[in-house]
């Protein structure tokens, strides 16, 4: 499972899922750069706690929907350290709301963020895997995505948009030895689960076979297994992490 000296960047990775994405990958060996936009206390802390088990981790600024600043990230980040070679594009927001209230803000902020981001980045980081010829792509979907959810038609839209967007781009980079797939989590306990009531929890639970709510670690495991030679013949997939919600 080793990632000894790769480069690998995740976006969204101060906290949550990201941070346990960050977390699992510089365990393995990676040298990670942890993306953030506006939490830079959370992402200190998870480069602090990288460094603190012996890993290699940098953090860095900047917007994934803004292609500017994503090219320039790359540019600076192959100079520092090399070629980005793995890429998990877990950067995403909600604007949740019922879609006959939906502003147009909020369907375009989150299809910015959630869908064009993950088309930026992969275009700008699978430029330096075609030329090694090895890399790694896992997009961070949802649950959402595929059953759909009231009141998220615009996250929804995007986390669906990724499934399509994973099998083109897995179909495209194959003959470079890039592999893409996606990790679809279902309710995974977080610091928003964390304020729910007891009640919402319990009904929650209820719609999983498992019973529980997973964790972060269980997602960052799957990312893990896509990304390392035991997941080398895994390409245009969606794993799915959600005890049993959606099959």
């Amino acid at each position: 499972m080793s990632l000894d000296g790769k480069v690998a960047v995740v976006t969204g990775g101060s906290r949550g899922i990201g941070r346990s994405i960050c977390l699992r990958l510089a365990s393995m060996g990676a040298v990670v750069y942890i993306n953030y936009v506006s939490r830079t206390e959370a992402a200190l802390e998870t480069r602090k706690r990288i460094l603190a088990d012996g890993g290699k981790a940098e953090i860095v600024e900047f917007d994934v929907s803004d292609s500017v600043a994503v090219t320039g990230a790359f540019k600076n980040i192959a100079a520092e350290a090399g070629p980005v070679e793995i890429l998990v594009n877990n950067a995403g927001i909600t604007r949740d709301g019922l879609m006959a209230r939906m502003k147009e803000a909020d369907w375009d902020a989150v299809i910015d963020i959630n869908l064009k981001g993950v088309f930026l980045c992969s275009k700008v980081a699978s430029r330096g895997m075609m030329k090694k010829k090895w890399g790694r792509i896992v997009n961070i979907s949802s649950v959402s995505g595929f059953a759909g959810n009231p009141g998220q038609v615009n996250y929804a839209a995007a986390k669906a948009g990724l499934t399509g967007l994973t099998k083109a781009m897995a179909r495209e980079y194959g003959s470079r030895n890039i592999t893409v797939n996606s990790v679809a989590p279902g309710y995974i306990q977080t610091e928003m689960t964390d304020l729910l009531d007891e009640d919402i929890k319990e009904q929650l639970k209820s719609e999983i076979p498992l019973g529980y709510l997973g964790n972060t670690e269980d997602v960052a495991g799957a990312v893990a297994y896509l990304i390392s030679e035991d997941g080398r013949y895994v390409t245009g997939q969606s794993l799915h992490v959600n005890g049993g919600m959606y099959m």
